[in-house]
């Protein structure tokens, strides 16, 4: 574990669109700085995602100064959305919780989003991180929050244990659709250096001076599925997680984090277990 360290970071401005990969990102109690503070909700202020709309997997969003986005997809002209003044806000439910969010203040955004999708939606931004959504208490500490992630700050992936799960796709049934790509599993911080599946027993991390809490492995989806450049679904790596990496009833890879300080974590940094 000597080696250990921090291969790559990934935000995505907006839920379920493709995100970015800075060299470095300041962490803050309910994830990365910038990370899903901004979600798609349809007519009924139901979040939108990859699961109903693998469409998203071709938008793109940029973080603009002062927390606003920069939308872009194939056939759309680009568009800058500034961050809302908190006027207004809007009921949003995200899976089992019950969220309030502030609504992009140009409709020109609603609009855009709509035609994007085919469908009606709206865009709307997360104000207050610290007090607007908590944890699930099962899993939380008094006063932790999160963004509109799906339940955790940040999400852990390894190198070592994607080439193990690759591995695994190449002698199964679907072997065609593998290598996959990381991006299929839409984590925050990769690290290298470790063996596989080394994550499964760690409860404690620091990523250079940042420590984490290791909450619990991620159920996976059929987001998964979903091909990241083409919006194309497929039978991987589902059909693997199902025959290899069952646990409690859910697909698993990966883990959930939640920081135990703020800090600043960049590409290279030492991945210590702690615990």
């Amino acid at each position: 574990m000597g080696n250990a360290h921090l291969h790559s970071i990934h935000i995505h401005p907006v839920k379920a669109v493709r995100g970015l990969a800075p060299r470095e990102a300041v962490v803050e109690p309910w994830g990365l700085a910038g990370d899903r503070r901004w979600v798609l909700i349809d007519d009924g202020g139901k979040v939108v995602t990859q699961r109903r709309h693998p469409r998203l997997a071709l938008v793109a969003a940029e973080l603009q100064p002062g927390g606003g986005v920069r939308l872009s997809a194939p056939g759309m002209p680009p568009l800058a959305v500034p961050v809302p003044r908190p006027v207004e806000s809007v009921p949003v439910e995200i899976f089992r919780d019950k969220v309030e969010a502030v609504p992009a203040e140009d409709e020109a955004a609603h609009a855009w989003v709509s035609s994007c999708l085919g469908s009606g939606a709206r865009l709307v931004f997360m104000d207050d991180p610290a007090t607007r959504r908590p944890l699930a208490p099962e899993y939380a500490r008094p006063g932790e929050t999160v963004s509109f992630a799906d339940g955790f700050p940040l999400l852990l992936a390894t190198t070592a244990s994607l080439d193990a799960l690759n591995s695994l796709i190449a002698q199964g049934e679907h072997a065609g659709e593998g290598p996959l790509p990381m991006n299929r599993f839409r984590p925050n911080v990769v690290v290298a250096g470790t063996s596989a599946w080394a994550e499964d027993d760690w409860s404690r991390i620091a990523v250079g001076e940042v420590p984490f809490r290791v909450a619990k492995p991620c159920g996976r989806c059929v987001v998964t599925t979903t091909d990241q450049g083409t919006g194309e679904r497929g039978h991987e790596p589902l059909f693997s997680l199902g025959r290899h990496r069952r646990l409690d009833g859910k697909l698993v890879f990966g883990q959930n984090l939640v920081p135990l300080s703020r800090g600043t974590i960049r590409v290279g940094d030492p991945v210590r277990i702690l615990e």
